[in-house]
């Protein structure tokens, strides 16, 4: 009887109200209805469930769409120019020349081929759904519609294509709504753009994703971070278009790169311009695009309609789709985090590994690391130093002379150097990131230019974090001071800074974009050292501007001139900066705005392909698919011409530590997961005997490269997502003060130039291998000492499964005489060895007394 009913009820949902000429399909949560119409069938209704009442989503729509041609579509690129006249890019920018040749192809802004623009002329009912069958003079269409047993706000679409005639086929998703402008309040195709609003200028909107493009381009799946085109409409509704797994390119297939091959696409329009969020499968041209007569194409997706906003479906396609957050299990350690630290401070302190070079400049020895990236104008002569926050906390936590004496001096000599004393208009300046021996002289990465955001980098924040560290040293006092007056001289009266001057003429230049950055942290910086208030209005003022201009509408530019600052890290460094402020000022709506631009950073997150345990070939070591996976980590700079096009992600993950935060602050589970995702397990892009990461993902195991200071930041970002997930474990009993963030790269922030606080005792952060050895990897040891020297071993688990972890004490110079569990509040024998179990993502704290 029982089952007579389900079957009953499973016809009902089909067929209730379904007559001749209409017929519906429905959850508890989705109703979608379709109405004869001229022998065509339409969506009449589309409508979600809402407090216990029906909400009618505007734009019913079921419109399908073919694009076909008889030959490969023409790869002519088209121009566009900026809103200064010129021609975008400039020939100058030659990593962004072939990307951007490609996006402007036929095939990429949608013009390629004929479109063939359909309604269904059959539907009939299937067992559990509807299948909606069409032909044309070039193919037959089917397209079976179910409604997500699990998740009742999803209709599942499987299509298939059956090709009449020879040529390049690609199907679309059916237009389930056609939005109205006024109707739009967000958009995203993730790792592409984001908006709340249309965007004219088509060079803002398709190179720096600053709100909705007018024309319908579609995207390469891999730049897309998450495989969704979301739109959110008026009265707190969002619609999403999302293919199912296993249809985008997988990065690599087997045994080599495959991140170029372009699978699917996605829009935010349908091929007529209309904003409806669209699936493109296969891209025209592409692979499997070419199809013979009788031929057949199959792809699934699903919409996805609920009461909210982009978020609530992007976490949705990221965690019930591509199951993101249960993949995190995967991930498992060959080394913890903790020993590559230590790892890589034997590196660094090896001048032959770190290609540490000391130079004469001006009557002071300067020293920096080689740089063999591109730089305008470098003959292999590059140097730069990168974060100073990590160099400072390193040398105060080891106690290395060979930091302390042979590294940081010069350092510092460099940033003194770097900053101009000498009067004029780039006064206090900093002269620009790379100095070239040869030439004896500073310059940007990528023209002769002076860029605010380098004064607040370079000059501003690298003293603000030595001066965390040396807080006697008055020539830094000084040089600190003088850059933040000239930073207060370079604001406009709204708030905000040029982009960059030129050396020359003293000229903004790229009046195209604004300076949608952070550029106002510096005189939080300078708030914080000086106490002078008239730093901290200015940064009020500037964060204002910030906020309105930026992050309310999801407009940012990135911090990379040799990508002409297409979005990047900034945007979390954005977020970052605005919870510092919040800090300083108690205003709930810099932490608001914090939280909204950490949200837009998830969009820079990789979260597929689905991570497995499938074997695949790296360069003759066989490796699992989720140790080398593209998923949870973020780009350096994505978009139609960011390195992600090329490179892939990067492994430097500075927004670890403030996904953490995050997670503390709003409760939503997708920062952690996140979080955890692009620092654990990550060893298959580590240099063996260093345990220096490689940058691109593309590098694998390749290690620094041509980027040795990058071990600086690795340092960095390390620490502070451990910090981080010690103060979140510890329910912030374990709390550290937290420096300033790193130039460039992200929101990491430095540790150790005040003591801390470790279950209600003062301590100070100290890294050691001479204390302790751990035996797991997948567990990890923050290490701090207190007042009385005792040592507190303070122990993390990496995992979501529980981890047994032997401990070694070592005693070179000082007897153990206890051992006590903070945590468990138990005493241990003082002996040399010891074993602990610690619970899934768990925190064991144990403090070892010394005679």
């Amino acid at each position: 009887m029982r089952l007579t009913f389900l079957i009953f009820f499973s016809v009902f949902i089909l067929t209730a109200c379904n007559t001749s000429k209409t017929r519906r399909l429905a959850s508890e949560n989705l109703s979608v209805e379709w109405e004869e119409v001229d022998k065509q069938w339409k969506i009449k209704a589309l409508k979600v469930k809402r407090n216990n009442d029906w909400k009618v989503v505007k734009g019913a729509s079921g419109e399908h769409t073919i694009l076909f041609s008889a030959t490969k579509p023409d790869s002519t690129s088209i121009t566009m120019h900026a809103n200064t006249g010129v021609v975008f890019p400039e020939e100058i920018y030659r990593y962004q020349k072939e990307p951007w040749k490609a996006a402007t192809s036929a095939v990429s802004m949608n013009t390629a081929g004929k479109a063939y623009h359909f309604f269904p002329s059959r539907i009939s009912e299937t067992q559990d759904g509807i299948l909606l069958q069409s032909e044309n003079e070039i193919a037959i269409v089917s397209a079976e519609w179910n409604v997500d047993p699990v998740h009742k706000n999803d209709i599942i679409v499987n299509q298939s294509l059956i090709a009449k005639k020879p040529g390049f086929y690609s199907t679309t998703s059916p237009s389930l709504v056609n939005i109205a402008t006024g109707d739009i309040t967000w958009a995203t195709v993730p790792g592409y753009f984001h908006g709340a609003a249309l965007q004219p200028d088509s060079v803002l909107a398709y190179a720096y994703g600053q709100g909705i493009p007018t024309f319908p381009a579609i995207y390469p799946d891999r730049c897309m971070t998450t495989p969704t085109s979301i739109a959110d409409i008026k009265d707190s509704l969002s619609v999403a278009v999302t293919v199912e797994p296993g249809f985008t390119r997988d990065p690599w297939e087997k045994d080599q790169n495959t991140h170029l091959k372009w699978n699917t696409a996605f829009s935010h329009m349908s091929r007529k311009g209309v904003l409806s969020p669209t699936l493109y499968y296969p891209v025209l041209g592409e692979k499997g695009s070419k199809l013979a007569a009788g031929d057949t194409l199959k792809v699934e997706f699903r919409f996805s309609v609920r009461n909210g906003y982009w978020m609530d479906n992007l976490d949705h396609a990221i965690n019930d789709v591509y199951q993101f957050s249960d993949k995190l299990k995967l991930r498992r350690n060959q080394t913890s985090l903790t020993k590559r630290i230590e790892a890589m401070h034997s590196y660094l302190t090896d001048p032959k590994t770190s290609m540490w070079n000391l130079e004469e400049y001006e009557g002071r020895t300067i020293g920096a690391q080689s740089y063999l990236g591109g730089v305008v104008g470098s003959q292999g002569d590059a140097m730069k130093n990168a974060d100073y926050g990590a160099m400072w906390m390193l040398g105060k936590a080891t106690g290395d002379l060979a930091i302390n004496e042979k590294v940081l001096p010069y350092a510092r000599n460099f940033k003194l150097v770097q900053q101009e004393d000498k009067p004029g208009f780039f006064n206090g300046a900093a002269m620009g990131q790379y100095y070239l021996a040869k030439r004896k002289t500073f310059v940007e990465e990528w023209g002769d230019f002076i860029e605010p955001i380098s004064l607040t980098y370079y000059t501003m924040l690298d003293l603000g974090n030595i001066l965390l560290f040396q807080p006697e040293d008055q020539e830094l006092h000084q040089r600190l001071r003088h850059g933040a007056e000239l930073l207060l001289k370079w604001q406009h009266e709204d708030g905000y800074w040029e982009v960059a001057y030129d050396r020359k003429t003293k000229q903004p230049l790229f009046k195209d974009i604004k300076d949608l950055r952070p550029t106002f942290y510096g005189l939080v910086v300078a708030y914080r050292i000086l106490k002078d208030e008239r730093y901290l209005a200015g940064a009020i003022k500037g964060a204002d501007w910030l906020i309105e201009h930026s992050v309310n509408k999801g407009h940012f530019i990135g911090v990379c001139g040799d990508a002409r600052y297409a979005p990047d890290f900034a945007t979390a460094q954005t977020a970052q900066v605005l919870l510092d402020l919040f800090d300083i000022t108690g205003n709930e709506k810099y932490k608001a705005a914090a939280i909204a631009a950490a949200r837009i950073y998830t969009t820079s997150v990789y979260t597929h392909p689905v991570p497995s345990t499938v074997l695949k070939t790296v360069k003759d070591n066989t490796r699992e698919d989720w140790e080398i996976s593209q998923a949870g980590l973020s780009f350096e700079h994505g978009g139609i011409m960011g390195s992600a096009q090329r490179h892939g992600p990067i492994q430097l993950a500075s927004h670890a530590g403030l996904f953490v935060r995050m997670f503390n602050i709003t409760g939503d589970s997708l920062f952690i997961t996140m979080a955890r995702a692009a620092a654990i397990g990550r060893d298959a892009f580590l240099d063996n005997k260093t345990k220096v990461a490689s940058y691109y993902w593309n590098a694998m195991g390749r290690g620094a490269g041509p980027y040795p200071h990058h071990a600086w930041w690795q340092i960095g970002w390390i620490m502070d997502y451990l910090m981080a997930e010690a103060e979140l474990r510890s329910a912030g009993k374990i709390i550290f003060p937290r420096g300033f963030v790193t130039p460039k790269v992200g929101p990491h922030q430095s540790y150790g130039f005040e003591t801390g606080n470790v279950f209600g005792e003062k301590a100070k952060l100290i890294i050691s291998k001479a204390i302790v050895d751990v035996d797991n990897p997948n567990i990890e040891y923050i290490l701090a000492e207190s007042v009385e020297k005792d040592v507190f071993i303070i122990l993390l688990n990496d995992v979501g499964e529980k981890q047994s972890v032997t401990l070694k004490l070592f005693e070179k110079e000082r007897k153990i005489s206890a051992v006590h569990d903070v945590t468990g509040q138990g005493q241990l024998e003082p002996q040399g060895t010891w074993q602990t179990e610690i619970d899934p993502y768990g925190l064991k704290v144990f403090r070892v007394t010394y005679q």
